[in-house]
């Protein structure tokens, strides 16, 4: 198999959806669905699926997942927390359906949609990343994939030295990952 670097696979920061910080989330959406427009199925047969925010230096300082859009619309879920840790073991209906109750969630499911994508501000929903979602170009695939299991990542910020220069998709390395298996005719 060839050995592939970051660079290699990553979307150049160039090509991918991105916003500024004070963008509504209809700017965003509308920035990820121009992105989908442009999307080149010869270099991933992956679309985008996220949109990296940026500063008003043009710096990446954030990420916004399509769960984190729709999650914005509803801004109780603000008080409940954060259940990405103890989500992976699932909730009954019965739980789930008790947080709706008892938080008031989505009591107007899509009425103020178009209210809430033009008032709500990306900077107000964004993740930001942590230390463990950057890798250097150079870095070797096989560093990247421990970094994506580890973190649990959808994606990696590329850097060449201190400034991100793409982003590393699970999506772009699992398909090389089994194209690679795929060779092994067993």
């Amino acid at each position: 198999m060839k050995e592939f670097k970051a660079k290699d696979l990553m979307i150049p920061l160039a090509d991918y959806a991105t916003v500024s910080e004070d963008a509504t989330l209809f700017d965003a959406v509308m920035a990820l669905e121009e992105a989908q427009a442009k999307y080149d199925p010869v270099r991933s047969r992956y679309t985008h699926r996220a949109i990296l925010v940026l500063d008003r230096s043009g710096h990446v300082v954030g990420k916004l997942s399509q769960l984190d859009v729709i999650k914005g619309l509803e801004p109780h879920y603000d008080k409940i927390g954060d259940f990405r840790a103890t989500s992976r073991h699932g909730f009954n209906p019965e739980f789930i359906q008790s947080l709706m109750k008892n938080y008031n969630l989505w009591e107007k499911p899509m009425q103020d949609l178009c209210r809430k994508a033009g008032e709500v501000r990306v900077k107000e929903i964004m993740y930001t990343p942590t230390e463990g979602e950057f890798l250097e170009e150079d870095a070797l695939l096989d560093q990247a994939i421990h970094q994506l299991i580890v973190g649990h990542h959808q994606s990696l910020l590329v850097t060449r030295g201190k400034e991100i220069v793409g982003i590393l998709r699970l999506t772009d390395v699992f398909k090389e990952v089994s194209q690679a298996i795929k060779e092994c005719k067993i």
